[in-house]
């Protein structure tokens, strides 16, 4: 039976937490002591030092020969069953996709462990319920935050061959990324492929840092308009310039050239003498970009050959194919407006400029026929509203089964990186590629760090009983004790910053609370009771499992534009509504 000195034991431990996050609020929202600029400095301290440092205390302090196996086992085994279920539902239902099973994955199974767990769980249970929280601390970090990486870039590699390679995917041989691109996705990093057709007739595409990402290192404080050329290969039969943008673009001006456009296409074309040009944008900077630019051209006459020419990126993508004998094979074009809502920065402002369905327009010219890989190019002249695999939106919770139309042939399917059915590279390929881009997410990230280097020290100084030095010892302490404080303070920034608690709206938002407090709990229940938890321990588990969302799983979702709006809402009113909903299970299971 809880008493009320046990209630008191647990305010005290968690509303200290509330009370930095309160007065972060209030020092952003109502008494405008802090700017934005001030709040991302804060923000950045907290997830470079503060936390990596406090992440590092508590597992260096947790003697890891005692870790209770059990309880590791249940919630391994917790995160496995929903992991597997997911996955099921994903592959056999026409309504699963790959952005939902990561979502609801991050849902149910990853709480607030670090910050909100190791206080409140002291509270309630005492100390040993402490170090039962660095460890799944461990396993977070190592394993199942490692695990959510693999699946974004999964994600991300998959969107990056459908929409470069829809045809011709199968036939890539390898698949080499530059050492400056950090991440697959599009949308923070522009990227750019280049592929080369060997002697041995299959694909091998070079992925870089396109120009226009390079650029905008240099132009983004003048909001400068710079055109950029794709760089070429030293193809031999074939080259494949394929600029990929950010699929939810900034607004800026137009990078397309209609001078360079026109004297390639327009002579040779219906575009007659009488069509009128439109002007060049990249001759004035200083001009206003239009509202939505958008090319709806008809489609020109393949009889005649049009003259060998540079490629021009246009707004968004461009593939251009060439043989040696000057006829170009097939001029894809992806041309975006410049309403598309662009994405904020990690704790910013999630602001939405307009997510409008016919933002995106695809025109694709077949300028003269040919062969390709031994296959027959068709004339084709296609126009598709929409550009999106099972997300719609920024935020992904509309996401609905994709019509694509390749070559007479529909495929349906939902999302989750392409229309189903599409051939992919080698198994191989992709995995090296995933493996790549995960260790260099790794690599980048301090809290990998501090976790390897303290479960390592841990087994170093418990093994053979050795002391850390006082003068790191207390170097270390003075950021680590104020991580928590400044955790929870930096969380009521980012809840400041916010222009609605509830982002995803009302019904998404119920559906998501009631994933991460109900079904999370049932599962770690159902887990707990198949591995034999008993007593304590098994109250133990239950109440972690129903903590809030966890920080770091928002921060990918943010960084991968992945449902970034349900993860948010998840954090900061789950946050609000924790305490009580924790303390209904810590009296319950108390009865």
């Amino acid at each position: 039976m809880i008493t009320v000195l046990d209630f008191y034991h647990v305010m005290t431990a968690v509303v200290p937490l509330y009370v930095a996050m309160i007065l972060a609020y209030g020092s952003v929202k109502w008494w405008k002591i802090f700017s934005p600029d001030q709040c991302s400095g804060i923000n950045r301290f907290v997830a470079l030092f503060a936390v990596p440092l406090l992440s590092f205390h508590f597992i260096s302090t947790n003697n890891p020969y005692t870790m209770n196996i059990k309880f590791i086992a249940a919630d391994t085994l917790q995160k496995l069953m929903v992991l597997a279920m997911l996955t099921a539902w994903s592959q056999l239902s026409r309504r699963g996709n790959l952005e939902w099973t990561i979502t609801l994955f991050s849902l149910s199974t990853l709480p607030n462990t670090l910050v909100m767990g190791i206080p409140l769980l002291k509270g309630m249970y005492g100390e040993f319920s402490g170090s039962l929280m660095v460890q799944i601390v461990v396993l977070q970090c190592i394993i199942w935050y490692t695990l959510m990486l693999f699946m974004f870039e999964y994600r991300g590699a998959k969107l990056l061959i459908t929409e470069q390679f829809p045809d011709t995917a199968a036939s890539i041989a390898s698949i080499v990324v530059d050492s400056d691109v950090v991440s697959l996705d599009g949308r923070r990093d522009a990227i750019e492929t280049e592929a080369e057709v060997k002697e041995d007739g299959r694909i091998h595409v070079t992925v870089r840092r396109s120009n226009a990402s390079r650029s905008d290192i240099y132009s983004r404080r003048s909001m400068g308009f710079s055109s950029t050329t794709p760089r070429p290969s030293n193809l031999t039969n074939a080259e494949i310039y394929s600029l990929q943008s950010s699929r939810n673009p900034t607004p800026r001006g137009s990078s397309f050239n209609h001078t360079d456009f026109y004297s390639m296409v327009g002579r040779s074309s219906n575009f007659g003498a009488t069509t009128p040009r439109p002007s060049n944008y990249e001759e004035d900077h200083n001009a206003a970009p239009p509202a939505k630019p958008r090319l709806h051209y008809p489609a020109p006459n393949p009889a005649v050959a049009p003259p060998r020419a540079a490629p021009k990126k246009v707004n968004g993508q461009t593939h251009l194919l060439k043989t040696e004998d000057g006829g170009t094979k097939d001029l894809h074009m992806f041309v975006w407006s410049s309403s598309a809502s662009p994405v904020s920065d990690v704790f910013g402002n999630n602001h939405d400029y307009g997510n409008d369905p016919s933002a995106v327009k695809e025109v694709r010219m077949s300028v003269s026929p040919g062969k390709m890989d031994g296959r027959k190019e068709r004339d084709e002249y296609l126009e598709r509203d929409e550009f999106s695999f099972g997300n719609r939106d920024g935020g992904g919770h509309d996401g609905g089964d994709e019509k694509m139309q390749e070559g007479g042939k529909v495929s349906g399917g939902g999302g989750g990186g392409g229309a189903r059915g599409t051939a992919m590279p080698p198994t191989s390929v992709m995995t090296r590629l995933i493996l790549i881009m995960v260790w260099r997410k790794l690599i980048r990230n301090p809290n990998t760090y501090s976790s390897l280097i303290g479960i390592t020290w841990a087994l170093v100084s418990f093994r053979w009983h050795v002391e850390m030095p006082a003068i790191i010892s207390r170097s270390i302490s003075i950021l680590s004790d104020a991580g928590l404080g400044m955790a929870m303070f930096s969380l009521g920034l980012f809840m400041a910053l916010q222009p609605r608690i509830i982002a995803c709206g009302n019904n998404v938002a119920s559906f998501a609370m009631g994933v991460r407090f109900l079904a999370g709990p049932a599962f770690m229940a159902a887990a707990s009771f198949a591995i034999g938890l008993r007593g304590t321990l098994l109250h133990v588990a239950i109440v972690q499992a129903a903590l809030p969302q966890g920080i770091v799983p928002f921060v990918f979702a943010k960084e991968y534009n992945v449902h970034p709006d349900i993860l948010s809402t998840a954090v900061i009113f789950g946050m609000l509504i924790a305490l009580p909903i924790t303390l209904v299970y810590y009296i319950l299971l108390g009865l």
